[in-house]
């Protein structure tokens, strides 16, 4: 099973909080518009993904079994 990060747009505001924790995995463009650069959650990724899933001010990431 590949657990994959999901993020809710309807109600992320693009604070780029997740980007400074992983901006592996989360990009800010030119016009604050926030793009999953890497959804899939790895064994090296995974602490990184769990903590800007926890400090997302509006928990618009998730993370997802698929």
């Amino acid at each position: 099973m590949t657990r994959k990060v999901h993020v809710d747009f309807g109600i992320c505001e693009s604070n780029g909080v997740c980007m400074g924790i992983i901006p592996e995995v989360f990009d800010l463009d030119d016009e604050d518009y926030l793009h999953v650069l890497q959804e899939e959650v790895t064994p090296e990724n995974e602490a990184q993904i769990l903590e800007a899933v926890r400090q997302c001010p509006r928990q618009a990431i998730s993370v997802e079994d698929e």
